[in-house]
């Protein structure tokens, strides 16, 4: 039985990072779900911080106010 995982992010992560990510989560469904590890399929979804909102104020701007205040 197929599975799929779908993650979504803020993008700026590495290539490597998300590889790392796949596989863990891949192997862990795998076992969770008693199902063969090449059944697992992965979706990486990555958001702009512009894109990603907290409260109605963006992730770029959080960063930005974040930033501002550790620089005071």
């Amino acid at each position: 039985m197929m599975l799929l995982l779908r993650i979504t992010m803020l993008e700026g992560r590495s290539t490597e990072q998300k590889t790392e990510l796949a596989r863990a989560l891949a192997k862990a469904a795998a076992a969770a779900f008693q199902v063969p590890l090449e059944e697992v399929r992965l979706v990486i979804q990555e958001v702009p911080p512009t894109h990603w909102m907290v409260g109605g104020t963006s992730m770029a701007e959080l960063r930005r106010q974040h930033t501002s205040s550790e620089q005071s």
